[in-house]
């Protein structure tokens, strides 16, 4: 069945989908066309320092979507900012105002990670400027009440037991070890893999993300000692990959399961392909290439590289607004009530928001990928806990 939607929704299809998903969203007072010409849309996320793989996934993404519409908009053309945040919360209220003072910015993409949307997201909500993050997970995002926030994935509340899950029933571990780098991802990621395997955790340990700490040998000793057979690391590629070769190098042989932060080829990259064997993702996104229609050729076409861990969603989340501006939303007040009542169908998932700005629960999945053969493959979805 799979097989047969993705043959009906091709590439210009695709298109289309953004022109008809109009019909579906809120807000209708305004007409289409005119005003809403030249309009801006903004991604918001890491573009460069040691986080930058996963934003670079999603701005590929982005960028996906606004070449898809200018191409069938040929007069009424949108433009795609670029905002790179480096991943860090120091530097997201700056590049947050900068985005609200550019009134031509109708809606954002982002910010892609849990840290830099607690110092970006109040002002966006103080602003009215809509914002679907394509991959920060941190639950607490959306129970802050800001108006404007809106996210295409699951949170950790369905990815954190996802992987507690999986360390219970399919590698049946019976002491696990578990480290996070103390960043709102992090600490909420591993807090939920706690809660579900209880007594199972034999240890814990906190480490410095954004690349302040290079050294883990002291987490290494405490995870040597324990006994443990799993070590469940809460934070992104760049710590991990130093972790799992500092365990490998003092004989640690147990494996690494870890969230979305670090489900990218970066990580094999950081601790090395003979390290990272073996190692378990997890992610609430599925594998890029289930994305419906020609997604994954048009991705690679135009971004010379095959799509990655959210660049399907950051895609989708781009067509929600895009949707709003073919609609003829040329204020930020319209494109938001146009995105609170959206309901369609992108490549990676069906998508309506319930009040809080979530996903539908019913639309969220959880997948394991495996660290074989130098490559991040798809292993399996998780059943809900």
């Amino acid at each position: 069945m799979r097989q047969r939607i993705a043959r009906t929704i091709g590439g210009v299809a695709l298109v289309a989908l953004v022109a008809s998903a109009a019909a579906c969203g809120g807000g209708g007072e305004e007409t289409a066309g005119g005003e809403a010409c030249g309009s801006k849309i903004a991604f918001f996320g890491a573009l460069t320092g040691s986080s930058a793989a996963l934003g670079i996934n999603e701005n590929n993404g982005v960028k996906l979507a606004v070449d898809k519409y200018n191409k069938a908009n040929p007069d009424c053309k949108v433009e795609q900012v670029e905002l790179d945040s480096q991943g860090s919360p120091d530097q997201a209220p700056q590049l947050a105002q900068r985005a609200i003072d550019d009134e031509k910015i109708l809606g954002i993409v982002g910010p892609a990670y849990s840290g830099e949307s607690e110092a970006a997201n109040p002002l966006f909500s103080e602003a009215g400027l809509v914002h679907i993050t394509a991959s920060a997970t941190n639950p607490t995002l959306a129970q802050q009440k800001w108006p404007t926030f809106f996210r295409a994935v699951g949170n950790d509340l369905s990815q954190g037991p996802a992987a507690g899950t999986y360390i219970k029933n399919v590698l049946k571990a019976e002491k696990v070890y578990v480290i996070d780098d103390q960043s709102a991802y992090g600490a909420g990621l591993s807090d939920e893999v706690k809660k579900l395997l209880g007594a199972t955790v034999v240890g814990t340990d906190k480490v410095q993300g954004e690349g302040k700490q290079t050294d883990f040998s002291a987490s290494v000793t405490k995870v040597k000692s324990s006994g443990a057979t799993v070590v469940f690391y809460g934070g992104y590629y760049q710590e991990a990959g130093l972790i799992r070769k500092q365990l490998t190098g003092a004989g640690v042989t147990a494996t690494l399961v870890a969230g979305d932060g670090v489900n990218d080829p970066a990580y094999i990259s950081s601790a090395g392909q003979t390290a990272a064997e073996g190692t378990i993702l997890t992610c609430p996104c599925q594998p890029a290439t289930r994305a419906k229609g020609t997604f994954a050729a048009d991705y690679q076409a135009l971004n010379g590289v095959a799509p990655g861990t959210y660049s399907d969603t950051a895609f989708d989340a781009a067509n929600i607004l895009l949707a709003g501006i073919k609609d003829g939303k040329s204020t930020r007040e319209g494109l938001l009530e146009f995105v609170k009542g959206y309901s369609g169908e992108g490549v990676s998932a069906t998508y309506k928001f319930t009040e809080t700005g979530e996903l539908d629960p019913a639309q969220v999945k959880v997948w394991a990928y495996k660290i074989q053969g130098g490559k991040v493959v798809p292993d399996q979805e998780i059943p809900k806990a």
